[in-house]
């Protein structure tokens, strides 16, 4: 069932996007009007990011606009790229490659413009300079240490442009903790926020250490009724799933499969369903997860 927060979040974006592109002040209104609608018609059980897909795809078309994160995730796959070879010699350098790496690709999840209009760099520094501190459940990751060891077929859920500069540094950790598994890293199939897609996946150099496929829509998660049969079969059939950001935890959470949930709780939804303060990170197995948002 969705969450007044998650409309009101909704309902945020539209008015912060409509501000931005429509200087006509009655257009203005009509068009938060129709999305308001649109919000209203969600179906029961639906959830944020399909509803959130939606009512952006309502604006794109009445405004005519494209890609419009574009060049902000130019921006951060480059910011990123230029710090891959001080963060990847940093997890070498650790007593725990794996879990060191795990980390910094749980504080990438920060550089996110469905979840906050903006992205504070310096926030963002000064959670990369903390990334060795995050708090990971040592239960969970001995179980995802043995689940990884003896997966074949490994699902890697890609969320965020600049994001995925930091997931390349866990993939190469995972290939170097299970080289005989087979990873597939899914971005989504059109540009929704700044989700990565396939020019981004391309634009950090992650197609040249795993296979990537996208997944058909522009859904800001991973709705495994309406992404496309290559996705759909690549998570279907994976031993083990890696699950990044909270619209993947939103769309996937609850479907019972061997999924690891590695995200930031950006918003107070978040922080309140885990009880956590917000910015901190979250890695959870679907069959335990449950246990800490009751």
């Amino acid at each position: 069932m969705l969450s007044f927060k998650c409309i009101e979040c909704t309902m945020n974006k539209a008015d912060f996007l409509l501000e931005k592109f429509e200087k006509d002040e009655n257009r203005r209104r009509k068009l938060r009007e129709e999305a308001a609608e649109l919000v209203a018609s969600s179906p029961a059980g639906e959830t944020s990011p399909v509803m959130n897909a939606r009512v952006m795809r309502l604006l794109k078309q009445r405004l005519g606009l494209g890609d419009i994160y574009s060049e902000a995730k130019e921006e951060y796959n480059s910011y990123l790229l230029g710090l891959e070879k001080d963060i990847q010699a940093r997890v070498d350098g650790s007593e725990d490659r794996l879990l060191t790496a795990l980390k910094y690709a749980m504080t990438g999840n920060f550089i996110d413009f469905g979840a906050m209009n903006a992205v504070d760099k310096d926030e963002l520094w000064r959670l990369i300079r903390e990334s060795p501190d995050q708090r990971i459940d040592l239960q969970t990751y001995e179980r995802f240490r043995e689940d990884l060891s003896s997966a074949r077929r490994i699902a890697y859920l890609a969320d965020n442009a600049g994001e995925i500069v930091f997931d390349k540094v866990l993939i190469k950790a995972i290939r170097e903790a299970q080289p005989e598994a087979e990873v597939t890293v899914v971005v989504r199939g059109e540009p929704i926020h700044n989700d990565a897609t396939m020019k981004d996946a391309v634009e950090t150099g992650i197609t040249e250490l795993a296979r990537v496929i996208a997944n058909g829509t522009d859904i800001p998660g991973t709705d495994l009724e309406k992404v496309n049969r290559e996705t759909r079969e690549a998570v279907v059939k994976a031993d083990l799933i890696i699950s990044k950001g909270q619209g993947n935890f939103e769309t996937l959470f609850g479907s019972g499969r061997n999924i690891y949930y590695l995200f930031l709780c950006k918003c107070s939804l978040f922080a309140e369903r885990f009880r956590v303060e917000r910015f901190m990170g979250i890695f959870a197995n679907e069959k335990n997860v449950k246990e800490m948002i009751d």
